[in-house]
């Protein structure tokens, strides 16, 4: 395990290296492979051992010609032992084959599972960075890739050496000179064919990741389908994505051009050597030195190797393309976790709810610094508003509180306790936070409002639904509750959305709030009729409000002003306005209730 990564304590140990990290999922199911290997080695064996039966057959039938015997009784053993092999491929590769249905879905499953589980203790900053659509198809590549290697290395490598020593043994049996002829043929073979291929292992992984790619893009074009239909775009998006599909094709071509290559030397080395052998059997035959059964067997295991051998050349460059998938998606998965919890960290107590900024500054990787030696307490239950223009740090002050991101210097304590050194899901279970644009699962309603609290009942979801008043909408879709809300809530209209996750909120019941403008996706009648629901929600309760509409918060006991990192003015509406600074040029310059995105004097 590289020592280098910083990984989250329960998340699962995986390897940068392609090797070591198929290696940990294959030693979950040792004892399964253990019997695959056994029974596929007895196949292998028994299958390259058909054409010494049918030596055996052969040479008994020749002597019976020339004894006068009974063919049948004469060619008895050797027919024996061609059905005992040919029965031994059956029953040894089917029970292959049970051991392979009891393990691949479990192993493939065990993989992505272990993937997502990894990829969940990634940050913020992580997932900002990352298509979803390409995420998801690197966790499908990799898990299916691991697979595919290890039916590679099972059912073709490992037989090919099986079948490769038994052979060898008979052919020495035969004609040394043959069997010395084969195995050097053999190993030259095979090392080369490995060190071509293994080359192949690089264009690969650029493939995998062109294609991981190319299914981002198309998963981003089919998300805002809608904004290329209102802009009329659809031939702008084609043409946007033919770009990324040519940059796949390209790598492709070198990828299968290179493999072409490849295949033209191996097939090239196997009809040389095919030629070669029968060829040198037959000297030796016409000589005297080898019976016509003999002659048999060596061309029928030659032909039976070499094509065995030949088959090697596309499971290699397959294995090594397996290869070159698995490390593209390790090399974006198993990196380092940004956020992670000190070992053996407590949950968060929170009695109170006080929110306390003591010397905090935050610069962002990018260079952007928001805060400098910020200091601010929000007293246990004080509501708060806060207000600036973008960019002004309201947004950042509401990830560190949520610890999405962590400060360079200083600490933020809630109830005294240092939020880095608590765990990150006791903090958030002990926050409720309701976005502008909240982001729905594509599950049925009542999963989505349950979400906030997953031991509720259905009366408790309904109840959290009506403060919400979002039990009226739900009633008149067609199967109310149960109804599915499409990928990410398009179903449903932004107010509809936005009292979904009012009810989440409500339903989920933390001692600590905090809104981005819960309510400004929502008509004013329905504005008027959820406030009183909030206003309900906020009581006894810490609350942080971020505010784009300052009537929002006009009401609050206590607004924040941010401007370029800093809390220039604090205290309440009535205060600030008399103060006639920062705030009031805010309030007189806001335009139909909101801010402009900077200032514009």
């Amino acid at each position: 395990m590289e020592t280098s990564l910083i990984i989250a304590e329960e998340a699962p140990r995986l390897s940068r290296s392609p090797w070591r990290f198929a290696l940990y999922f294959y030693l979950k199911s040792r004892n399964t492979l253990l019997g695959i290997f056994v029974f596929e080695a007895a196949q292998a064996a028994c299958t390259i051992m058909l054409p010494y039966a049918v030596k055996e057959i052969i040479d008994a039938v020749t002597l019976a010609n020339q004894t006068g015997a009974d063919i049948f009784d004469a060619a008895w053993d050797g027919l024996l032992l061609f059905a005992l092999l040919n029965l031994g491929i059956v029953l040894f590769s089917r029970a292959s084959g049970a051991m392979l249905v009891l393990t691949g879905p479990y192993l493939r499953a065990e993989i992505r599972k272990s993937l997502f589980s990894y990829l969940q203790h990634h940050s913020h900053r992580y997932f900002i960075s990352h298509f979803a659509g390409s995420l998801a198809n690197r966790i499908a590549e990799v898990s299916m890739s691991s697979m595919h290697a290890l039916w590679t290395i099972t059912f073709d490598f490992y037989p090919l050496i099986i079948k490769s020593l038994v052979a060898l043994i008979i052919l020495f049996g035969a004609s040394g000179e043959l069997a010395l002829v084969l195995s050097l043929w053999l190993a030259i073979y095979i090392y080369v064919s490995y060190l071509l291929a293994r080359r192949c292992r690089v264009y690969a992984r650029d493939f995998a990741a062109a294609r991981s790619l190319v299914t981002g893009k198309v998963v981003d074009s089919v998300t805002n389908v809608m904004n290329a239909k209102m802009f009329a775009r659809r031939q702008y998006e084609e043409d946007y994505l033919t770009d990324y599909l040519n940059h796949e094709v390209n790598h492709a071509l070198r990828t299968y051009w290179y493999m072409e290559k490849l295949r033209w030397f191996q097939f090239t080395a196997a009809m040389v050597l095919m030629v070669s052998m029968v060829g040198y059997a037959l000297k030796i035959w016409s000589e005297g030195d080898m019976t016509v059964g003999e002659f048999s067997m060596v061309a029928g295991l030659t032909i039976l190797l070499i094509e065995a051998a030949r088959g090697l050349s596309r499971s290699f460059l397959e294995f090594f393309e397996y290869l070159g998938n698995i490390s593209d998606g390790v090399s974006v998965f198993v990196q380092s976790h940004e956020i992670v919890d000190e070992p053996d960290a407590p949950a968060l107590q929170v009695t109170q709810g006080e929110i306390a900024f003591n010397d905090v500054s935050f610069t962002y990787q990018e260079g952007l610094q928001v805060f400098e030696h910020l200091h601010v307490t929000i007293p246990p239950k004080q509501q708060v508003g806060l207000v600036g223009f973008s960019g002004s740090g309201k947004s950042t002050f509401v990830n560190l509180v949520l610890r999405l991101f962590e400060p360079q210097g200083g600490s933020i304590r809630i109830d005294g306790q240092n939020i880095l050194e608590v765990t990150q899901d006791s903090l958030r279970e002990s926050v409720s936070m309701i976005p502008q644009d909240p982001q729905l699962f594509h599950r049925s309603l009542m999963e989505n409002i349950r979400y906030g609290r997953l031991d509720a009942s259905d009366d408790e979801v309904i109840e959290a639904a009506k403060k919400a008043h979002a039990h009226e909408f739900i009633l008149q879709t067609e199967k109310q509750y149960e109804s599915l809300v499409g990928e990410r809530g398009v179903k449903l209209s932004g107010g509809q959305r936005q009292r979904i996750s009012i009810a989440r909120a409500i339903l989920k019941d933390a001692p600590i709030l905090i809104l981005d403008e819960a309510t400004s996706s929502l008509d004013s009648v329905t504005e008027k009729k959820i406030q009183a629901g909030l206003d309900n929600l906020m009581k006894g309760r810490t609350v942080v409000v971020v505010a784009h509409r300052l009537s929002t918060i006009s009401h609050m006991d206590r607004i924040l002003v941010f401007d370029q990192g800093k809390i220039v003015e604090d205290g309440s509406h009535q205060q600030l306005l008399q103060r006639n600074g920062h705030y009031a040029r805010l309030w007189n310059m806001q335009a139909g209730g909101f801010l402009p995105e900077k200032d514009e004097v």
